[in-house]
């Protein structure tokens, strides 16, 4: 009676192959990466003879070794060479479908696609076509358990949203450790289908490159801390910059013989992550918008109250979820349709923004993503030259764009980091409120609770920048500081305000009269107008 051959594989590091009489121990297990080579370390028994025991080690896939193995092994067992080579045969396609069974296992499993019942669909798009649909996204959010964060939850929202788009955005969120920067991420990114999105917590160097190639296409790519993607932060960028990665690596066939193979990773994606040095990631952060965390004791106190109800029972948790799936289907209706700006060349920057070509990018890329996510509220329009279906920005959409990136322009304005900024600004409050225009390190530093080293950043930053200057003093003795620039972030805001209010009058101004909006009971609107020449291009 013959008995089946198989692999007991209780153990990956001590692998056992039983075919027939014999008994070969794989010693160490296999390597799953490298799939140009087998190597092993085998001990082969026959009849139950341990003392008689082959040990060797190969690459199963090296033809000569595989010879020389058969050869010294049969004479060492006196086991006829055919038959011992067709038990390594056989062990060698066990060992490649262990392989391949143990990587499929260890893929992330992809959510599959929901399909939405009628009922489902229904809502979802009475949600996206009726009224106020921002105002009631922003009270959704908050009713889906996220305390606080307001704005920055609604522009994390919009910029997931924007996934689904060819020309995505991307988000760092930024702040000091223990602020809530990942529990932001976190609690906006369930807002998100599962199937549209992927968490990372670390990456080897070349794992992007190892993809499907439209495995992440329109996928949300959730990075919890930069730091642990040290080694992948420049294949991020380029699928930030280029949506697509390539790489060519060598490898050799079945002979033996070297072959190129380039791997391909097409985009685009939406990337967001979370650190707290921004300097560090300055090129990953200067593709992103940027939202600075609320380490405010107000916003403390939001958080330690949601935790002390939910703590005792009086948070209903259904209802959050309930939410939280309604969000989930109204991402799921959004479809792929352009967006057309005809207003774009009258928006502006202030002079004092740093990198203003990528800043301008983000601003119109935002305000395009504030058009999609309305996409059921405007009329689908056709291109007579391109036969491209898009819907058309409002002057609304440029007014909530303004008003939500409000921070995020102005920090990009400012030449001190966040960290300082908050700092010079508590400073300042403190200093007021003391009657006093100087002041000495060691009376701050137990005033904001600082550590030293962080104390002596601020100052010598705040000096390099000539916001401060030493009035007096000695590094013995200490130093007296006086405050140099009083206003400077008042007339940085009042400078923004002024600026953006030209802008949206100018674009009053213009005429552009917006049609009725037609609807089909499913949703994207079905009557399609001919792209004309707005008033906007006739003016120019």
């Amino acid at each position: 009676m013959n008995v089946i051959p198989k692999l007991i594989t209780d153990n990956p590091e001590l692998l056992l192959y039983i075919d027939g009489k014999s008994h070969t121990t794989v010693l160490g297990g296999i390597k799953l990466t490298g799939f140009d080579r087998l190597k092993v370390t085998l001990k082969i028994v026959f009849g139950g003879n341990t003392i008689k025991a082959f040990r060797h080690n190969l690459d199963l896939y090296n033809s000569v070794q595989c010879e020389h193995l058969v050869e010294k092994a049969s004479e060492a067992l006196d086991v006829a060479a055919a038959e011992l080579a067709g038990i390594i045969s056989r062990l060698t396609t066990a060992l490649e479908d262990y392989r391949s069974e143990r990587l499929e296992a260890m893929k992330p499993k992809q959510a599959e696609k929901k399909q939405l019942t009628e009922a489902e669909r229904k809502i979802a798009l009475q949600y996206l076509k009726a009224p106020g649909l921002l105002g009631r996204t922003r009270q959704a959010i908050s009713a889906s358990g996220i305390v606080g964060e307001e704005v920055n939850s609604l522009i994390a929202y919009l910029i997931y949203t924007s996934r689904k788009r060819n020309t995505p955005l991307h988000l760092m969120c930024l702040g000091p450790s223990g602020t809530g920067k990942t529990w932001l991420q976190e609690r906006v990114s369930e807002l998100i289908p599962e199937e549209d999105k992927l968490e990372i917590t670390m990456l080897s160097m070349n794992a992007f490159y190892y993809f499907g190639k439209d495995e992440l296409k329109n996928k949300l790519l959730l990075i919890e801390d930069m730091d642990g993607a040290d080694n992948v932060l420049y294949p991020l960028r380029e699928l930030q910059s280029k949506r697509r990665i390539s790489k060519t690596v060598t490898l050799k066939d079945s002979k033996g013989n070297l072959k190129t193979v380039t791997l391909n990773v097409e985009g685009p994606v939406c990337v967001s992550g979370c650190t707290t040095r921004e300097q560090l990631y300055e090129d990953n952060a200067n593709r992103c918008i940027l939202l600075y965390t609320d380490d405010s004791p107000e916003q403390d106190k939001r958080i330690m109250d949601y935790q002390r109800k939910q703590s005792a029972g009086l948070v209903d948790q259904q209802a959050e979820r309930n939410v939280r799936e309604q969000l989930k289907n109204v991402q799921r209706l959004l479809q792929p349709v352009s967006v057309k700006n005809p207003f774009a060349t009258y928006l502006q920057l202030p002079e004092a923004i740093f990198k203003p070509r990528r800043t301008m990018l983000l601003l119109l890329l935002f305000t395009e993503t504030i058009t999609f996510y309305h996409q059921y509220q405007r009329e689908l329009q056709t291109d007579t030259t391109t036969g491209e279906q898009y819907v058309e920005t409002t002057i609304e959409d440029i007014e909530v764009a303004f008003s939500l990136l409000e921070t995020t322009l102005l920090k990009k304005s400012d030449e001190l980091n966040d960290a300082c900024r908050s700092f010079f600004e508590k400073l300042k409050a403190w200093l007021r409120q003391n009657d006093s225009e100087t002041f000495y390190s060691k009376e701050v530093r137990p005033v904001f609770r600082l550590s030293p080293s962080s104390l002596s950043r601020y100052l010598y930053e705040l000096e390099r920048m000539g916001y401060i200057k030493i009035a007096r003093g000695s590094r013995y003795k200490g130093f007296e500081y006086k405050v140099q620039s009083w206003d400077d972030l008042e007339n940085l805001t009042n400078d923004a305000h002024e600026m953006m209010e030209n802008i949206l009058a100018e674009i009053r101004k213009v005429n552009h009269s917006s049609p009725g909006v037609a609807q089909s009971p499913d949703g994207l609107h079905k009557v399609q107008k001919t792209s004309k020449k707005t008033a906007v291009a006739q003016q120019q």
